[in-house]
C-alpha cells in the first residue's frame, strides 16, 4: 500500500514537473519573446480573412476618417491585428506588401495614435472627438 502511494505521488509531481514553462522558471526573455512571436504569427494567420482594399468595411470605423487624413493615400490595405473590447490595432499595408502604418485605437477613451513604421514615428496621438 505505501509503495503504491509513493509511486503515485511521484508520478504525479513527475508531470506536474513536466508542465510548468521553463522561460517562467528562470526568467529567460528570449522564451518571452519566442512564445510572443508565436502568439502574433497565429493571429496574424487567422485574421488574414480581415484583411481589405475595400475601404467600404473600414469606413464604419470611428478612427477611419482620421488615419485616411493622416496618410499619404488611400492604397492601402488595412488588417486588424488586435480588436478586443479594449482596443483595435490595425496594420496599413502599401501595395507591395510593405507595412507601412500601425494605429492604434483606444476604445474606452477614444484616443487615436498613428505610428509610421519606416521610421517617421508618431503622426498622430489625440483623443477623437466624436467617438
Amino acid at each position: 500500500m505505501n509503495k503504491m502511494l509513493l509511486i503515485v505521488i511521484t508520478a504525479a509531481t513527475l508531470l506536474t514537473a513536466c508542465q510548468s514553462n521553463p522561460a517562467d522558471n528562470n526568467g529567460n526573455a528570449t522564451g518571452n519573446n519566442e512564445q510572443s512571436a508565436q502568439t502574433e504569427t497565429s493571429q496574424q494567420n487567422n485574421e488574414s480573412a480581415e484583411e481589405s482594399l475595400d475601404h467600404g468595411a473600414w469606413s464604419a470605423l470611428p478612427e477611419y476618417d482620421v488615419i485616411v487624413r493622416n496618410i499619404d493615400s488611400q492604397d492601402y490595405t488595412f488588417r486588424t491585428v488586435t480588436d478586443n473590447k479594449n482596443e483595435r490595432i490595425l496594420l496599413l499595408t502599401n501595395p507591395d506588401g510593405e507595412e507601412k502604418y500601425k494605429t492604434i485605437f483606444i476604445k474606452n477613451t477614444s484616443r487615436l495614435k498613428i505610428i509610421d513604421v519606416d521610421g517617421g514615428g508618431q503622426l498622430f496621438n489625440d483623443i477623437l472627438e466624436n467617438s
